[in-house]
């Protein structure tokens, strides 16, 4: 069950720093690419406030626990958010609005599935036309949250959020594929107005590391949260279980697993936003038989599982318990996040 990424991009011995240069030119052709795309694309310009959630590199950060709530945030404020996002995974381009009675991770991808639940959603791949048919009366959208928006150039954004994984934090600094960078750092910090260190860290580390890989000062707002697990997890304490991911970061899931008093007897690991094979049921769930062990995974990788189809599939989604989550932040960084919310639509209202 291979990764997505490969382990050198965040590792520090000498076979890191050897991939890591073998690969710097086409790092170097694949940042270009990027910012001439950014550059040659005119961007539309929404009548609906928009908030964008990104990565500055590939791989999970938090970016779906974060998009939630800065819904409920803006529910708060009296607002009625309706998220837009690609629908990675999915097989529609769109825009069409995500129905979870009706479509399926095959259609629509996995993480609209668990934003549903918040507000509606639209997917599309031309994200400028994703906001039109908002626009068009689809819901009664007042703002629009981008989810994983960062390098698309298509839409206008009033307020940026690049998502930062406190414990990798950018890696060995280098672009794809040399590196986890999506474009140059520099690049990517001139489209951005907030980062947000998530999952621990030291965040003045973060932030001098940062500052190194750009070569500038980052004046930004920077806000520090937590991915924490939501509702009662007492019946964790002393559980055995069998723990089982396919996202950006399977390794933070286990780790809270274990925070919270799990006896974790094994792991697998799949590729970010894979969905399992008939064969992999079977052995996830012989595993966790062999280990009198709970199977359990993430409300994403739950969300993929179908409700019909092989039996193998069917009863690992039948005996796979989850751990929900939610993201809380250090401090009044809540507040703040609130506060730039606030500004952010209100200035685009007067435009």
């Amino acid at each position: 069950m291979p990764l997505d990424e490969p382990s050198w991009w965040y590792g520090s011995g000498a076979r890191a720093a050897v991939a890591g240069s073998v690969l710097a030119p086409a790092g170097f052709v694949y940042g270009k690419i990027a910012k001439s795309r950014f550059n040659r694309i005119a961007a539309y310009r929404s009548a609906l406030p928009v908030i964008c959630v990104g990565n500055l590199t590939a791989g999970g950060t938090g970016k779906t626990p974060l998009s939630i709530h800065i819904a409920e945030l803006a529910q708060q404020l009296g607002e009625r958010p309706v998220f837009l996002t690609r629908g990675y995974g999915g097989q529609l381009d769109g825009p069409v609005g995500v129905d979870p009675t009706k479509h399926s991770p095959s259609d629509v991808g996995d993480e609209p599935l668990l934003l549903v639940r918040s507000c509606p959603v639209m997917i599309s791949a031309d994200r400028a036309a994703g906001a039109r048919a908002i626009e068009a009366g689809a819901y009664t959208a007042s703002v629009i949250i981008m989810d994983d928006g960062l390098q698309n150039p298509g839409l206008a954004k009033d307020l940026t959020l690049a998502v930062i994984d406190g414990q990798r934090g950018i890696g060995n600094g280098r672009v794809i594929p040399a590196g986890p960078l999506r474009a140059p750092l520099d690049f990517q910090l001139g489209k951005v107005d907030v980062l947000v260190l998530n999952g621990g860290g030291s965040l003045s580390a973060r932030k001098s590391e940062i500052e190194r890989g750009a070569g500038q000062a980052v004046t930004r707002p920077w806000l520090q949260s937590a991915v924490v697990a939501m509702g009662d997890t007492s019946w964790l304490k002393g559980a055995r279980v069998f723990a089982y991911a396919g996202i950006g970061n399977p390794s933070r899931f286990f780790e809270t697993l274990t925070s919270l008093g799990a006896v974790v007897t094994g792991t697998a690991q799949f590729r970010d936003h894979q969905v399992p094979t008939a064969a992999d049921a079977t052995e996830l769930l012989r595993a966790a038989r062999a280990k009198s062990a709970i199977l359990i995974t993430t409300e994403k990788d739950y969300v993929r599982l179908p409700l019909a189809g092989h039996p193998r599939l069917m009863d690992l989604k039948a005996q796979s318990r989850t751990l929900p989550v939610k993201v809380v932040f250090d401090g009044d960084g809540g507040d703040v996040l609130k506060g730039l919310i606030s500004t952010a639509m209100a200035k685009h209202r007067k435009r």
